[in-house]
């Protein structure tokens, strides 16, 4: 007879988060309790259960003595600390593996996207089961260097597109919404850095896990940017090939070696028209390079479907 009510406890005991927040800090002391106020409003009009996860990747002002002090208003924040600072995407890689939520939403904490919004991204997911990740797509661009940031993003979000074959409004935007379960394969890949969104992004592109993308709103950063262009602008261009070469690199490798091999082909012919019998070491070089890169992108090829199927 005991049974019963013991059965019935269980089953009145709450369900586990059914989306994680994962919110990265690093020196935000004067807004991240802003931040986390407007995301926990929306999320409690919203009705999901939830959890957020704001970790301090070793900020060097207030930021973590603010968390843990508005850690009583905040019931559903967990606060993490981090003993060095790993970068946004280390933060988002163990935030997204400590994630109780079936769904991980990924956003910053400087106030720069409409965080309100989250319900709706997750909304979509719930929706939609054939959707695997919602993305922010911005409709503008801000920050600093802007004169150089929008050409050079354009060029390296076009090179993405021409390997990817799909469309991709906006490559590095950091407000996106994801099933967890699609990800986890995925998370050991993540670069420490800025670069960690465009990562996930490509990762789900390159592996046909659908994408939806939706306008949102930009605003002006609140604090100091952690952005820097060279350093930044270069980790992107070699993360969008790596992520490609990482699963399809006929893509990357096959277009450069038969450009190579055509080249010297029509050299070739040239030089049998301007020479007969002579062969030119250049010519020679031309069309074994493009041999080698053929076979190079050959046996990657091999290794990456063996991979995939094991």
């Amino acid at each position: 007879m005991q049974e019963v009510p013991e059965r019935a406890a269980a089953d009145a005991e709450p369900a586990g988060p059914r989306v994680t927040i994962v919110l990265p800090c690093y020196n935000e002391q004067d807004h991240v309790v802003a931040e986390i106020e407007r995301i926990s409003a929306a999320m409690d009009a919203s009705g999901y259960a939830y959890e957020l996860l704001a970790i301090d990747d070793a900020s060097t002002d207030e930021t973590l003595a603010r968390l843990r002090a508005a850690k009583t208003r905040f019931p559903r924040m967990r606060v993490i600390a981090f003993g060095h600072n790993g970068g946004s995407g280390t933060v988002r890689r163990i935030g997204t593996q400590r994630a109780r939520g079936d769904i991980v939403v990924w956003t910053d904490a400087d106030m720069t996207y409409p965080n309100e919004r989250i319900p709706e991204f997750v909304a979509m997911l719930d929706e939609n089961p054939e959707m695997d990740q919602v993305v922010g797509a911005r409709t503008q661009e801000s920050g600093s260097h802007k004169f150089l940031r929008v050409p050079t993003k354009w060029v390296i979000r076009k090179i993405a597109e021409r390997l990817t074959n799909t469309t991709i409004p906006d490559l590095n935007s950091g407000m996106r919404a994801f099933r967890r379960e699609v990800s986890l394969p995925y998370l050991r890949l993540l670069p420490p850095g800025f670069s960690c969104v465009t990562t996930i992004t490509l990762a789900f592109l390159s592996n046909q896990h659908p994408v939806h993308y939706v306008p949102i709103s930009y605003a002006k950063r609140a604090g100091n940017s952690k952005f820097h262009f060279v350093r930044d602008a270069y980790r992107y261009i070699l993360q969008v090939l790596r992520m490609v070469m990482y699963f399809n690199p006929l893509k990357v490798l096959m277009p450069l070696a038969l450009w190579l091999i055509g080249i010297g082909s029509v050299k070739f012919v040239f030089d049998m028209v301007k020479a007969p019998l002579y062969i030119p070491n250049n010519t020679i070089m031309l069309f074994m390079t493009g041999l080698i890169v053929g076979s190079m992108a050959l046996l990657a090829d091999l290794i990456v479907r063996s991979r995939n199927s094991s």
